[in-house]
């Protein structure tokens, strides 16, 4: 297991999900670990497991669709703990699938703010302090969503992949100093399958059916593991590169036509 003592993490959307999971693996592996999440409530509870289990956390209420908050949220970090080494930037809030011609512009702008620009902030506010100290990770997570278009979610999609193309670029300006930039698509129990699964449940099963371990992945166990390869010395020399931590649903694509789509 990767060594990350001395190391500062900041996650978006720590506070549940796949966020959450990468927040225990980061922090059992001995980093000092912000999370930076929207409600409050899940954002405290998270913060209070991992100090339950002897490690070091600290939640700051963040909506990183509002700039200075985001940058606010990376300045806790380094005010806080001395640093940030390590940057994930995973929050997102779902909506309810829809075909692109009823997704009215306000949404796709939306999901802009939350997937591309909220990590642009981010990531800019970090530079600094990872380019001076020659040593940065950022781990952006993205969706196979985006990477297979999946139907009724088109405004995700795009938010997602825009947000690849970011990280590769980052990946290749920022690499003279140090600083890896990877994308991870999950397939995972994330807050963002089980609104879908609340509202497509059959759609849901039938994606972790279709998967070829027949399930979706442990946010801490399958999805939290990966990542900490990424913020570790031994992915010195891996950037620009997107992981499918799926299970393999990325291998032959995945069966996701929401109900909406019937008759089409």
């Amino acid at each position: 297991m990767a060594d990350l003592a001395g190391r500062v993490a900041l996650v978006t959307g720590g506070g549940d999900g796949v966020g959450r999971g990468i927040v225990n693996r980061l922090a059992a592996a001995g980093a000092a670990v912000v999370i930076a999440e929207f409600d409050a409530e899940k954002g405290r509870a998270a913060e209070a497991e991992v100090r339950a289990a002897g490690g070091t956390a600290a939640f700051v209420r963040c909506d990183v669709t509002r700039r200075e908050e985001m940058e606010g949220a990376v300045a806790e970090a380094i005010g806080r703990f001395g640093g940030i080494h390590i940057l994930v930037n995973n929050a997102y809030r779902g909506g309810v699938p829809d075909r692109i011609e009823n997704l009215d512009d306000d949404r796709f702008r939306a999901s802009l703010d939350i997937n591309l620009m909220a990590a642009k902030w981010s990531m800019t506010a970090a530079y600094p302090a990872m380019r001076e100290q020659g040593w940065g990770r950022i781990v952006n997570v993205a969706s196979l969503n985006g990477v297979n278009a999946h139907m009724g979610t088109a405004d995700y999609n795009v938010g997602k992949e825009a947000l690849r193309a970011l990280t590769r670029s980052a990946a290749r300006e920022w690499a003279p100093f140090g600083i890896c930039a990877n994308i991870i698509c999950p397939a995972a129990i994330s807050s963002a399958f089980r609104q879908f699964a609340q509202y497509q449940p059959e759609v849901a099963a039938g994606a972790a059916r279709a998967n070829p371990m027949r399930r979706m992945g442990d946010p801490e166990r399958d999805i939290g593991g990966v990542v900490l390869f990424l913020a570790g010395e031994d992915a010195r020399y891996l950037t620009g590169n997107t992981l499918f931590v799926d299970g393999g649903a990325h291998i032959n694509g995945v069966a996701w036509v929401p109900d909406i789509f019937a008759g089409d």
